[in-house]
């Protein structure tokens, strides 16, 4: 049943912020026992807070059933200003532990960058600063960097989309590459050798807006145009393929080429090592095509002054102009931006 509060008149005072630990506890698990053993608390006390905090708000949060529990409207309210607050409040005390021990920095990135470039580099950081930690955030969620608890992001994006102050790392091109026993087995010298293969491509970038840069969609129109017709419809009937392979992160999609499962349309920063060690190769590497995306990287404002992130970004900006040099990418100048 329900719990039904009335009280006789208007509540004004602000509530006091101790219960909310165990409201947000409650509401995310829906159970009672669950927050409280989360809380380390009896499932007394943790019911005796949300009592509390009931009679403090003037309206019941939650509707208990003999099995069950669900939030109430009022309950939905303040779950979505209480999660945001507590987050809040535990990033900043994070941050204020960080300050006081160990030095560290959070970076968040998507998880194909993070995979194929960053980590693989982290090796060489670590050696030169054995005292900073490194958090990665692996994600393709759009975060705050105002509010969430990172010090850094790297993105990908053209650069119209790219916040004041984001830093040039390397653009990219596309260009085809396979496993070197496949081009053994298949030999790629024209266009046309590419129908005696599979073709292997990001699935979802059709839908996606400058995505479809990374398709074979573009780069066949762009090095095999035809003057009339569907683009796409085009491009099948110009190259039938032995099979398609998609994939939807390009770590899936260099995996495969890696294996041998096909020709990979790859981003050269991404497979520039691989190409350097012979990982893959370039059957027609007179064929890049450039693309308007570009990986930035962007600095949360309250880190910039702190050492340890000076330190990383000087690190990373290295390793970028690597990449500019392996790739042969030479950055418009007006869109390189310098740490303060």
């Amino acid at each position: 049943m329900s719990q039904a509060l009335t009280p006789s008149h208007p509540r004004t005072r602000p509530i006091s912020a101790g219960h909310l630990r165990a409201f947000e506890a409650v509401a995310r698990h829906l159970n009672f026992r669950a927050a409280a053993e989360e809380l380390s608390l009896t499932q007394s006390a943790v019911s005796r807070q949300i009592q509390s905090l009931e009679d403090e708000v003037g309206s019941a949060l939650f509707l208990r059933h003999t099995r069950s529990v669900e939030l109430t409207g009022a309950g939905t309210i303040l779950l979505r200003a209480a999660g945001s607050a507590l987050e809040r409040i535990d990033a900043a005390v994070r941050q204020i532990r960080q300050s006081a021990g160990r030095r560290s920095v959070a970076i968040t990135t998507w998880a194909s960058f993070a995979s194929m470039w960053l980590i693989p580099r982290l090796e060489a950081f670590q050696r030169e600063h054995p005292d900073i930690d490194i958090r990665i955030d692996a994600t393709d969620a759009a975060v705050d960097l105002a509010t969430a608890d990172v010090d850094m992001a790297l993105r990908y994006a053209v650069p119209e989309t790219i916040p004041a102050g984001a830093i040039r790392l390397f653009g990219e091109q596309l260009t085809p590459v396979a496993s070197p026993w496949l081009l053994r087995e298949h030999r790629i010298a024209t266009l046309d050798d590419l129908a005696k293969v599979t073709l292997i491509e990001a699935g979802d970038a059709h839908r996606t807006r400058h995505l479809e840069y990374l398709t074979w969609q573009r780069w066949l129109d762009h090095y095999a145009p035809t003057p009339t017709g569907n683009a796409r419809a085009r491009s099948k009937a110009r190259l039938s393929p032995q099979r398609w392979l998609y994939f939807n992160y390009a770590s899936q999609i260099v995996q495969a080429a890696l294996t041998g499962q096909g020709v990979a349309l790859a981003r050269m920063p991404l497979v520039a090592e691989s190409l350097a060690s012979g990982d893959l190769v370039e059957p027609l590497p007179s064929m890049r095509l450039d693309s308007p995306l570009v990986y930035w990287l962007v600095l949360a404002p309250r880190s910039k002054t702190r050492p340890e992130v000076k330190a990383f970004c000087d690190w990373l900006l290295r390793e970028a102009e690597r990449t500019r040099q392996a790739i042969g990418d030479l950055p418009d100048p007006d869109t390189v931006d310098h740490i303060d």
